[in-house]
């Protein structure tokens, strides 16, 4: 294989590796706090994009509410930002997974969600900061359809200057 043979299969190889990863991964900003302590508003995360039943009760996720319908009210991927435009898209919350599917409801719920146990296909979704939460005390499950994915780790934190 010629020189130039070599750079030409190593590039495909790094476009091919490039494309996996943009469609494996997605870089979020946090906006508001409910997540404090453990994610402040311009914190940027990287989610690994994950079907449902790879979560696990604990982990922080970012999803989307509401009711799943054909061509349903939110996208299903993060289109890429526009100069000026925050890169998160406004149905996107980052929260903390309490219950999957067969979990126990939280007595804490349960004026809201009535179920004993968390059905197929829905989530109940917290914010660390319990005052500054909306999610599933007021709002009840998510749905499996709308999870986008699993925060891997925070990045960095918008307008945050390196040490």
């Amino acid at each position: 294989m010629t020189i130039a043979g070599v750079l030409a299969a190593g590039g495909l190889a790094l476009a091919g590796l490039a494309w996996w990863a943009r469609r494996r991964f997605v870089m979020v900003t946090v906006l508001g706090e409910s997540m404090v302590p453990t994610l402040a508003h311009g914190d940027r995360v990287l989610v690994r994009r994950v079907r449902p039943d790879r979560t696990r009760t604990g982990e922080v996720v970012v999803a989307a509410w509401g009711t799943p319908e054909p061509g349903g009210p939110f996208p299903f991927t993060i289109a890429e930002p526009e100069p000026g435009v925050p890169p998160t898209l406004a149905p996107w919350v980052v929260k903390r997974l309490v219950a999957g599917p067969g979990d126990p409801v939280p007595e804490a719920m349960r004026a809201v969600v009535p179920d004993e146990t968390v059905p197929a296909g829905r989530f109940l979704l917290i914010g660390d900061n319990a005052s500054a939460s909306t999610d599933s005390r007021q709002f009840g499950y998510a749905h499996a359809e709308y999870l986008l994915g699993v925060v891997v780790r925070r990045s960095s934190r918008i307008g945050a200057r390196p040490a």
